[in-house]
C-alpha cells in the first residue's frame, strides 16, 4: 500500500496492499478499499463503506458520510461502491437511511464528474455518467447507462431508466422511461436517445422499435394506461420495449409525460 506520509489510515480500515492513498486523504474506520484503487489528496472516506476494485477517487471527494436527513440518528448504514468508477473532484456521495433500506449504492464503471451529489439511499446502476453538478435528492435510481447532463436536479424517489438522456439544466420530478430524452428547464420529452443505443450496439430495427414505442407513449394521444397496454402489445415482436412496460410497471411517481 502506497500511503503518502501525511495520510491519515484508521486502524479499523481494511486497505488492499496494493492501494494508492494521496496526501492529507483521510480513511476512517470501517472504510473497505479493493485492488488497483486510487485515492486522491485531501479525500475524506468515512465508513461503514466498501468500495471494489480499481477505483480512482479524486482530489477533495467526500464519499461515504453520514445522511443529510434529520431522521437518521447515527444508526450503522452503510454505501457500497463496485469497480472501475472513476469519482472526480469534490463529489459527495452519503451513506444510506435505516427508512430507505439502510444502504446508498453504485455499480460498476460510472463516470462520475466534479460536484457531483449523490444523496442517501441512492442506486446508481452501471456504465453511467452523470455530468458536472448533478444533483441526486435521496432515494433517486438510476439504471445502467443512463446519463445525466450538467446540473441535472433529480427530484427524491425518482428514477432514471436504462439508456435515458437528460439535457444540461433539467429539473426532473417525475421517473424518466428508458431511452427517453429529456430537457428544458421543467424537463419534457425530446424523443429517444438514438445515438446513445448506436453506441452500445442496438441495430436499426432495435431502434425502430424504440422509436415506434415512443410515439405510441407521447405522440399517439393515449392515456399512459391505453399506451401501456399497446406497449406490452408491441414488447412482444421487440423485446426492447418491455424495459418500458416494466419501467411504467414500477413506477411510484409516475413518469414523465
Amino acid at each position: 500500500m502506497a500511503v503518502h506520509p501525511t495520510a491519515i489510515v484508521d486502524a479499523r480500515a481494511v486497505v488492499d496492499s496494493s492501494v494508492e492513498v494521496g496526501p492529507y486523504a483521510i480513511i476512517g474506520a470501517d472504510v473497505r478499499i479493493g485492488a488497483g484503487s486510487r485515492i486522491g489528496a485531501h479525500c475524506v472516506l468515512e465508513g461503514p463503506t466498501v468500495i471494489g476494485k480499481n477505483n480512482h477517487i479524486h482530489a477533495h471527494a467526500a464519499v461515504g458520510g453520514a445522511p443529510q436527513d434529520k431522521k437518521y440518528a447515527n444508526e450503522p448504514t452503510e454505501l457500497i461502491i463496485g469497480d472501475g468508477n472513476t469519482i472526480r473532484e469534490f463529489v459527495t456521495i452519503n451513506r444510506g437511511t435505516v427508512q430507505g433500506g439502510g444502504s446508498t449504492r453504485i455499480g460498476d464503471d460510472n463516470w462520475i464528474m466534479a460536484y457531483v451529489h449523490i444523496a442517501h439511499d441512492c442506486v446508481i446502476g452501471s456504465h453511467t455518467i452523470l455530468a458536472n453538478s448533478v444533483t441526486l435528492a435521496g432515494h433517486v435510481t438510476v439504471h445502467d447507462h443512463a446519463i445525466l447532463g450538467g446540473f441535472s436536479l433529480i427530484h427524491q424517489f425518482c428514477k432514471v431508466g436504462a439508456h435515458a438522456f437528460t439535457g444540461m439544466g433539467s429539473k426532473i420530478n417525475c421517473d424518466v422511461p428508458p431511452f427517453i430524452v429529456v430537457g428544458s428547464e421543467m424537463s419534457v420529452p425530446r424523443g429517444i436517445n438514438s445515438e446513445g443505443l448506436k453506441r452500445r450496439g442496438y441495430s436499426a430495427e432495435q431502434i425502430s422499435a424504440v422509436k415506434r414505442a415512443y410515439k405510441t407513449l407521447y405522440l399517439s394521444g393515449l392515456s399512459l394506461k391505453e399506451a401501456r397496454e399497446k406497449l406490452a402489445e408491441q414488447s412482444l415482436s421487440a423485446p426492447e420495449v418491455k424495459l418500458l412496460v416494466e419501467f411504467i410497471d414500477a413506477s411510484e411517481r409516475s413518469i414523465l409525460r
